[in-house]
């Protein structure tokens, strides 16, 4: 995991708001925004991970997802993969193509 994605999950563990670079944490309540260039890449609650890519499926928001599943998610089962330039979600209950607004529970 890169140093930026560590700090951008230590941020949402500590419910706060964080920005370096291109990737920024907006904590408002109980729920955690992360955007990459200003795009919204992910929403984080308590009870779940929200996934999207942002309008651009690059290998950085592919990073950044996964790291924030890896931190909140079952890091085994749970991930965001790409196969023959198409993107997929790999869950415990299978694998499927990329939804935006897909939610992980935790």
């Amino acid at each position: 995991m890169r140093k930026i994605e560590s700090q951008m999950n230590a941020a949402i563990r500590d419910g706060r708001s964080w920005s370096l670079s291109n990737t920024c944490v907006e904590t408002v309540g109980s729920v955690s925004t992360v955007r990459l260039h200003g795009n919204k890449i992910a929403e984080i609650t308590n009870n779940w991970v929200r996934i999207f890519d942002g309008g651009w499926q690059s290998n950085t928001t592919k990073s950044r997802l996964n790291a924030l599943i890896n931190e909140f998610c079952n890091g085994y089962t749970d991930g965001v993969f790409q196969k023959n330039f198409e993107w997929f979600i790999s869950t415990s209950a299978g694998t499927v193509d990329f939804e935006n607004g897909f939610t992980f529970s935790m």
